[in-house]
């Protein structure tokens, strides 16, 4: 390696960009104060982004901030998979050794994908979760190091980013919400194309208020001059600087290339085409440094020195004179490492390597795979793999580059760079063809696929097939997000297994295909599950048998839960066992508990999923453990026993986010929504299920959270955020997949808001699609809380002509669903009784005989607004009746409704028992405790007001009601944005709804004072 050699090309002075510094240490004091910081530099090539984030980057060190710098690299047309988070997690690590440690603890196996400097990469199968396991790991990883340090992570070069460090970015950018830590990624923008694969990402990020983008300009003339005098060391001549600024168009790399030719005297470079001046100062070397340059540039973006003196065969002194003649020149420079060289440019590198000829280019590129096939530790052992590969690719050898390519998508694949997997598998099938017969045949699926089960076959023995490549670009492009490129891998499988008859083979694909269709918003997926159970029936157990049972089992429980769901589930077990795929059991064996549970024997599945729950914590299986703390907290809500649900769920939101299981934490968040819901705990209800919609790598599970967002607000009385809360959650289910544990909620939200609304026309068209389907054996527990809410809308709708029609049948269908669900839970007794009570007062037959067994149902269970509702009913049923001993009575059920509802903030509630005390005139509060007991007192109206309330909510417009006041309708306008305001509502037809709510006025006077 070369000695500090002289270069004069840089300008020494650094100019302009001063706004740009100021936002970046802008950004450097809000990180510093525990605010992460997210930004994107986007510049022309040449432009001065690697000089700006120096300058940034030696001032961020000087205020004590940890600097750590990676690079994308380009090896030909490849990149690397995560280079500039190995490159830059690794400077962290040598900057804090102990933080580091301490940081990633306990995972480091699953840490080591990205640095293998920790180790050995965890073993195991893979799965859809993870790439977004490994990317939660690292977020977190981040968040602890810079808990303690200010920390700038600067990745440079994203023009050039595989897919996987683009992923891992967008996340990164996404979540980041803890630390002091700044992150900083630059990009060209010109060669930003329409197709070019950063682009979506660029407007993703885009759309993220956390993310600030800078955009470098070119210099201005007077920039433009201060660079030049610099490079020149005098003051230039005004023409001379008008020259080369008209020359460069203000490019601070081209201004230097032009100024420093000027210092050499060569007057022709002016005039010449700019990559015409790059390649003259390249020509201008020695021999021996133009050939090392070459070489170099076609090496990749950087080349390790023992890799270019193997290649360019050189003795030391020449090669040594020829790279101080290169660096001297500023064409080569030292890496910041200090053990390699790359282009001062990426400009130069690219004009010498388009200078070089086609055949020149293969030749090269056989050089370095020769070399580094006769010595791997020329390169770093985390980048040997796939550079070998793509020396191998661009050297046009088919023999050699398929085995090489191969072995590049199974590292691909256990760094969880599922999509440079995918783009290397479909390389390999591209020279499958061209490979020699020998070649192929001693591939061994041992070494290259995993992801077919054997099937009988021995993988050590077996041949590799062409179909197994097919296999393993499928799932990888499931699990790295290119679905549309993995369906149509297992379409073309399909058509070749038409003609080469493996039935076996043949249902796998299926099952993939299901699984695709369903991630991508194009079906359910049975029909594929069916086609493949098909496929199966009647030939002996397998690997594959198995997985399509217990697929086929899951999907049932989903959707269609009931008794061949159950025999699908054990038989998936059976086979598992036999043939010892242990995982499939697991999950098997999961779904069964559940299974178990609905079906009527609680106790039974509850010890089967929790020993599931121990099987997968102690064996290791983390996927399926946390599908476990999923499951097994579910299973207990469903029979009523949320308390004892909440511990499970918090255990398994800490194990999921200690394992970065997104989507099982979030799924985990959800429920303990729920249960806290139930439980009357709703200001932590909120936050869980807000976490639920944050933390979800999938869209589900984040459409989960927005779903209990959506009940909360309703319980509340906030319709509008309980709208939008709705309409996200459909948005992120997707209408494709309507699965009953996901529909009969949705359709509950409905059917409560429009009742919120006095649409009963709204609330049945809610209902009647979920009464048409019916309610197949063991989704119960989603709906008797539908079959409830829409019983309570009929007898809560105001009476009129719209309310009455359809009425009666709306009612028979609901008793008629009523008879068919089942109620073998103490909680679904309840709901029972509840419904068949709602029902009853829906035709005005309903006593406080029919409340009291509901409300000495729910006093049993621990669900308190649920009680206070019932309480409420009944006291309704008490009044009516009348006498002393049921008033009495009544004021004490009302006035425990009243304390639920307040401390919960449940407004609806609170409103409909301060309507039933004002008409009973009860006096709910003790002595000394008085307030207001007319409505529109307690909210703050005047008298005024409440008369042109009582007009708006008769319909009246604003000069209707100025003609019957005898008010002017600006006046009249003035009162109606006061009465908004005091109601915190957005327009009359709320105001007019809290009005009929509260029961301010007579319904059948409104009704008659209504203008036809």
């Amino acid at each position: 390696m070369l000695g500090p050699v002289e270069t004069r090309s840089v300008s020494p002075v650094f100019v302009g960009r001063a706004d740009e510094l100021a936002t970046l240490n802008d950004a450097l004091a809000r990180a510093a104060a525990a605010e992460p910081q997210a930004l994107l530099l986007g510049g022309e090539a040449g432009v001065g982004k690697t000089r700006l984030v120096e300058e940034f980057g030696a001032a961020a060190a000087g205020r004590a901030a940890v600097v750590a710098v990676g690079g994308c690299v380009e090896i030909g047309a490849d990149g690397l998979p995560f280079a500039p988070f190995s490159t830059a997690l690794r400077a962290l690590r040598d900057a804090l050794p102990e933080e580091f440690a301490a940081a990633a603890a306990g995972q480091e196996e699953e840490l080591a994908r990205l640095l293998p400097d920790l180790g050995e990469a965890a073993a195991g199968r893979h799965d859809e979760q993870g790439m977004a396991r490994l990317f939660e790991l690292t977020a977190r990883l981040l968040e602890r190091v810079a808990a303690d340090h200010t920390v700038v992570l600067v990745l440079e070069d994203l023009h050039w980013a595989d897919a996987s460090t683009r992923h891992l970015l967008a996340y990164l950018f996404r979540t980041l919400r803890a630390g002091r830590l700044l992150v900083l990624a630059s990009y060209r923008s010109d060669d930003i194309h329409r197709r070019h694969p950063l682009r979506p990402l660029l407007a993703e990020l885009d759309r993220l208020r956390t993310v600030r983008r800078i955009e470098l300009a070119r210099f201005t003339r007077e920039e433009a001059g201060r660079q030049i005098a610099g490079i020149l060391a005098a003051e230039p001549d005004p023409a001379q600087v008008d020259e080369i600024y008209a020359r460069s168009d203000g490019n601070a790399f081209f201004i230097e290339e032009l100024a420093a030719a000027v210092r050499a005297g060569s007057c022709a470079g002016l005039t010449d085409s700019l990559r015409d001046l790059l390649l003259v100062r390249v020509e201008a070397l020695p021999e021996s440094a133009q050939r090392v340059a070459r070489i170099a540039a076609e090496g990749g973006s950087t080349v390790e020195y023992p890799l270019l003196a193997a290649v360019t065969r050189l003795t030391e002194d020449d090669l040594i004179e020829a790279l101080r003649a290169a660096v001297g020149a500023n064409i080569l420079t030292v890496t910041r490492t200090g053990d390699g060289y790359r282009f001062r440019h990426s400009l130069v590198r690219e004009a010498v390597a388009d200078d070089l000829l086609p055949g020149e280019r293969s030749r090269l590129n056989r050089r370095y795979a020769e070399a580094l096939e006769a010595d791997p530790a020329l390169v770093p052992a985390d980048a040997r793999v796939t550079r070998l590969a793509s020396y191998w690719y661009h050297a046009h050898d088919a023999a050699k580059a398929l085995p090489a390519v191969l072995a590049a998508a199974v590292a691909a694949r256990r760094r969880h760079a599922y999509t440079e997997q995918l783009g290397l598998l479909e390389r390999a099938m591209e020279l499958w063809d061209s490979a020699p017969e020998e070649v192929r045949g001693a591939l061994r699926p041992v070494d290259y696929a995993e992801v077919y089960p054997p099937c009988g076959c021995d993988p050590a023995s077996t041949p590799l097939r062409y179909l197994d490549l097919m296999a393993e670009a499928a799932v990888a492009g499931r699990f790295g997000g290119e679905r549309e490129r993995a369906l149509k891998i297992t379409k073309r499988a399909l058509r070749l297994l038409e003609e080469d008859q493996d039935p076996l083979r043949a249902a796998w694909f299926w099952v993939q295909r299901s699984r695709l269709v369903q991630a991508m918003a194009r079906g359910d997926g049975r029909q594929e599950l069916a086609t493949a159970q098909d496929l199966v029936r009647g030939l002996p157990p397998s690997e594959v048998h198995a997985e399509v049972l217990a697929t086929a089992a899951s999907w049932s429980m989903q959707h269609r839960p009931g008794p061949e769901a159950f025999a699908a589930a054990e038989r998936a077990v059976e086979y598992a066992r036999m043939v010892g795929a242990r995982e499939t059991e697991l999950h098997a064996l999961l779904t069964l508990g559940g299974l178990t549970v609905e079906s009527g024997a609680p106790e039974a599945g509850l010890a089967q999923l929790r020993q599931v729950l121990r099987d997968t914590l102690a064996e290791g299986a983390h996927p399926v453990a946390g599908r476990a703390y999923v499951n097994l907290p579910s299973a207990l809500q469903s029979i009523g026993r949320d308390r004892e649900a909440v511990p499970l769920l918090r255990e398994g939101i800490d194990f999921c986010r200690r394992y970065g299981l997104l989507d099982s934490g979030a799924w985990a968040w959800g429920n303990l929504s729920d249960a806290l819901y139930s439980l009357g705990q709703w200001e932590e209800a909120a936050e869980a299920a807000a976490h639920a919609t944050r933390v979800g790598h999938s869209a589900k599970p984040r459409g989960a959270g927005a779903l209990r967002l959506a009940h909360l607000a309703l319980a509340r009385g906030d319709l509008a955020e309980a709208g939008r809360q709705l309409a996200a959650a459909r948005a992120l289910y997707g209408t494709h997949d309507p699965i009953p544990q996901r529909s009969l909620p949705l359709a509950r939200i409905a059917v409560g808001i429009a009742a919120a609304q006095d649409s009963i026309a709204d609330a049945r068209a809610a209902l009647l699609p979920a009464l048409d389907c019916g309610f197949p054996p063991g989704t119960h527990r989603y709906a008797w809380p539908l079959l409830l809410a829409a019983a309570s809308a009929e007898a809560d709708a105001r009476p009129g002509p719209a309310a009455r029609a359809g009425r009666a049948e709306i009612l028979d269908r609901v008793s008629a669903a009523v008879r068919t669900l089942a109620t073998g839970a103490p909680l679904w007794q309840a709901y029972g009784r509840w419904t068949r009570a709602e029902l009853l007062r829906a035709e005005g037959r309903d006593t406080a005989d029919t409340w009291s067994p509901v409300v000495t149902a729910f006093e049993c269970l621990d669900r308190p607004y649920d009680l206070a509702r019932v309480r409420h009913r009944l006291a309704g049923a008490l009044l009516a009746e009348g006498g002393d001993d049921q008033r009495d009575r009544a004021v004490e059920l009302l006035r425990l409704a009243a304390a639920v509802a307040a401390h919960l903030d449940a407004r609806p509630l609170a409103d409909e028992v301060a309507r039933l005390a004002q008409r009973a005139r009860l006096t709910l509060t003790r002595a000394g405790r008085q307030g207001p007991a007319d409505p529109a007192e307690a909210l703050g109206l005047t008298s005024r007001e409440r008369d042109v309330l009582g007009l708006v909510a008769a319909g009246r417009t604003n000069r209707q009601i100025a003609e019957e006041l005898f008010i002017s309708p600006k006046t009249a306008s003035v009162h109606v944005s006061h009465i908004l305001g005091k109601l915190g509502v957005s327009g009359r037809g709320e105001a007019a709804a809290v009005a009929h709510r509260l029961g301010l006025f007579d319904a059948g006077t409104l009704a008659a004072e209504t203008p036809a």
